[in-house]
């Protein structure tokens, strides 16, 4: 029986096209000013010394550290510092009302519904967790943060890497045959099937050849009691 479900946004409750043309340009356009304008806050130090850190550059100066992570944005790098700076920015856009987080049409029935059933619902996203926060917050369809019982970011591991799924049910507190996940990539689901989870590859386009797991459309599809 499934008693959580654990999904991804990118692709999945979010069109990727709203992260790649709106979300990342923004945050490369307001790099270098967030920068310099609040380096001296503690998040914001925290998370350069974390880029000084995976680039084992301890002396990098701000202008330096301001090229490597427009390097790590160009390599779409899953960097825990770029992804933590990345949500400040975007934290300032969703405050002045630049954009709003993308939901597909089928997403919040189906979180509701799912709620209301008495399961439990969490992210696990590449993207930080107040970054998940602030596009569920600020969505489309107003804030749903209500809707998630946790988050979980690439602190836990990254989503192609087993050890992920392990540390995230231990973390619910559920077996994982319990838990439920649902991604638009293959080798995430993966990852988590041989952690002994539960898999559903969310297709909004074509469908992937090369997957084994079952294949939705929409959350409409998703029936967590036949599972």
């Amino acid at each position: 029986m499934i008693r959580a479900i654990v999904t991804d946004i990118e692709g999945t409750t979010s069109d990727i096209r709203f992260v790649h043309n709106i979300l990342f340009p923004y945050a490369r356009q307001h790099l270098a000013t967030f920068l310099r304008d609040q380096q001296q806050q503690p998040e914001v130090q925290a998370a350069l010394q974390a880029v000084r850190d995976e680039v084992d550059q301890p002396q990098a100066d701000l202008s330096t550290l301001t090229q490597i992570l427009f390097s790590f944005m160009d390599q779409d790098r899953k960097s825990t510092g770029l992804k933590a700076l990345q949500g400040m920015i975007w934290r300032d856009g969703y405050l002045n009302g630049s954009f709003t987080g993308h939901l597909y049409p089928d997403v919040l029935p189906a979180l509701t519904a799912w709620q209301a059933q008495g399961l439990k619902l969490y992210v696990y996203s590449s993207g930080s967790v107040a970054a998940q926060k602030l596009l569920f917050g600020y969505s489309d369809e107003g804030d749903i943060t209500g809707l998630f019982s946790g988050y979980f970011d690439t602190h836990v591991g990254a989503k192609r890497d087993v050890a992920a799924y392990h540390a995230i049910a231990a973390q619910t507190g559920l077996p994982a045959e319990q838990l439920l996940f649902l991604s638009d990539i293959h080798q995430e689901l993966d990852a988590a099937a041989q952690a002994g989870w539960h898999t559903l590859q969310l297709i909004r386009g074509e469908a992937d050849g090369e997957s084994r797991h079952r294949q939705v459309t929409d959350f409409s599809e998703i029936k967590p009691e036949s599972i």
